[in-house]
């Protein structure tokens, strides 16, 4: 049997009962680590599950997945996903391909930042298709979500922004010379979000949003330390959201008890 456990958004304490009876049932437990990550490292999960941990990262789950699948059909295997198991299509792929080896699945689901962000108080039904944006280079500067956040704008709806994260990525010079060597980690800020997407409205021009567009930055959502400040674009690009992980709502049509509950986390209201 194969676990796919989600692990919610914050510590070691955040999985449910459900997922903890099966990761103690577990012979073997794979914690996934590139599509999003928790905020404590995994020697917390281990001491709290009582069990050994391997990180799963990227070459491991696209390359190397058989042999934990292989594994899951003689044992019971824990695969643990930061949110819920289906916020990223690796975890869908992942359970195909598990299906097509004749491997039982279960998915034990948990929060994620499509829920959560129900926190700044925009309605989740009021949500068009999220998007993700990620970080531009000297010669790769991608657009392509501009059109979504157009088409939910032009309906009155909200778009969640899923920012980058580079987790143990190799450098294309490394890739170049046939030796891999990895780039530190690097977790996108609303700030260079918003000042990416600028760009684009620069370029684009067809008004999807501008400066003065009402857009909410969320950090650590689901922690003590959870961090929510509305304000126009421009007033976003000098709040200091701290430590990873952020996201970035652009306000879409707003009912009026959506309103009535942002006020408190205006930009004014959040830097007094």
């Amino acid at each position: 049997m194969l676990y796919v456990i989600g692990l919610g958004l914050c510590d070691e304490k955040d999985i449910t009962i459900r997922g903890l009876e099966a990761v103690k049932r577990c012979k073997a437990i794979y914690l996934e680590a590139y599509t999003s990550l928790l905020l404590v490292p995994k020697e917390k999960l281990e001491k709290f599950y009582g069990k050994e941990i391997v990180v799963a990262d990227r070459e491991f789950v696209e390359m190397e997945a058989d042999k934990m699948l292989d594994a899951a059909a003689g044992h019971d295997i824990a695969f643990l996903v930061v949110g819920d198991p289906f916020g990223a299509t690796t975890h869908t792929d992942l359970q195909i391909r598990a299906h097509q080896k004749g491997i039982k699945v279960e998915v034990i689901h948990n929060a994620s930042i499509l829920n959560a962000v129900g926190a700044c108080g925009l309605q989740l039904y009021r949500y068009g298709e999220a998007v993700s944006i990620v970080f531009f280079t000297d010669t790769w500067r991608p657009d392509s979500f501009y059109d979504r956040i157009m088409t939910n704008r032009q309906q009155g709806l909200h778009t969640l922004c899923l920012l980058d994260i580079k987790v143990k990525e190799p450098s294309l010079e490394s890739l170049a010379r046939g030796k891999k060597v990895y780039e530190p980690a690097r977790f996108m800020t609303v700030n260079t979000a918003i000042e990416q997407l600028l760009e684009i409205e620069s370029s684009r021009k067809l008004g999807a949003f501008n400066a003065d567009s009402l857009a909410i930055g969320v950090a650590r959502i689901g922690a003590p330390s959870q961090q929510i400040v509305a304000g126009t674009m421009q007033e976003l690009l000098n709040v200091d959201f701290g430590e990873p992980l952020h996201s970035l709502i652009i306000a879409g049509d707003m009912h009026v008890i959506e309103s009535e509950f942002l006020e408190h986390f205006r930009v004014i209201s959040a830097n007094r």
